[in-house]
């Protein structure tokens, strides 16, 4: 499988702190990849990381070309999104300009505003809402959402499913299947085990600051050693 992202050697730090140790791993074009772990082990470093946000020592490969060392935009404008923990949304504007303001320019995407008011209906109905009054589940959507009007060819998620109901958990793993059926890469940071190993095919587990066990979701379900010290609370 051709690597759409390709992590090497990669060292993190915030300031002093020297945070992750050698991560190496990568994503296949239109693979689903799980980050799993304890919370604190390096997981969503290693995403903020690869997005620029956190200096870095190593190599970041996106398509084939270096990243390391670019800025945030720069990065997103080659095709790679990046949808925070904090539901980031612009909590005066409506539900539908918070979409609008995910679009591109110049950039013809293959999402619309429709794809997403199909995906979840919810968003339809709140439309013309501020985003600000939204519930958790339903800004978490619209965040997901926004980042994909933009058209990425892989998508950094963090913990998408973290205080959702369990319908709404359901929804975000069907949101996640409908990527990779588009061709679209994903890099799912997630703590819920259940959903991670259902749309998977590959899942790395962080211990420490770094990557303890590759493998399919089959693998890790056979390997209660690696459940029991990186992952069972």
């Amino acid at each position: 499988m051709t690597p759409i992202l390709e992590i090497k050697g990669l060292n993190a730090f915030y300031g002093k702190s020297h945070v992750l140790h050698g991560v190496d791993m990568y994503v296949g074009e239109g693979e689903i990849v799980s980050l799993l772990g304890r919370n604190g082990v390096g997981r969503s470093t290693t995403v903020k990381a690869t997005m620029g946000q956190v200096d870095v020592q190593g190599s970041i490969r996106f398509k084939g070309q270096e990243i390391t060392g670019l800025k945030a935009f720069e990065i997103a404008h080659r095709g790679l999104g990046y949808v925070p923990e904090n539901r980031d949304v612009f909590p005066t504007l409506t539900v539908e300009q918070n979409l609008v303001l995910g679009e591109k320019k110049g950039k013809k995407s293959r999402w619309r505003i429709d794809d997403m008011y199909r995906m979840f209906p919810r968003l339809k109905e709140r439309q013309h809402t501020a985003a600000g009054v939204l519930s958790g589940g339903e800004q978490q959507m619209l965040t997901l959402c926004r980042t994909l009007m933009g058209d990425p060819d892989l998508v950094m998620i963090d913990e998408p499913t973290e205080g959702l109901a369990p319908k709404i958990v359901e929804l975000v793993g069907e949101y996640l299947l409908e990527l990779k059926n588009r061709g679209i890469s994903v890099l799912l940071v997630e703590q819920k085990l259940a959903i991670a190993m259902e749309i998977s095919q590959r899942v790395y587990v962080m211990g420490h600051g770094a990557v303890v066990f590759e493998g399919t979701p089959d693998d890790l379900r056979n390997n209660a050693a690696v459940r029991k010290e990186w992952l069972e609370v």
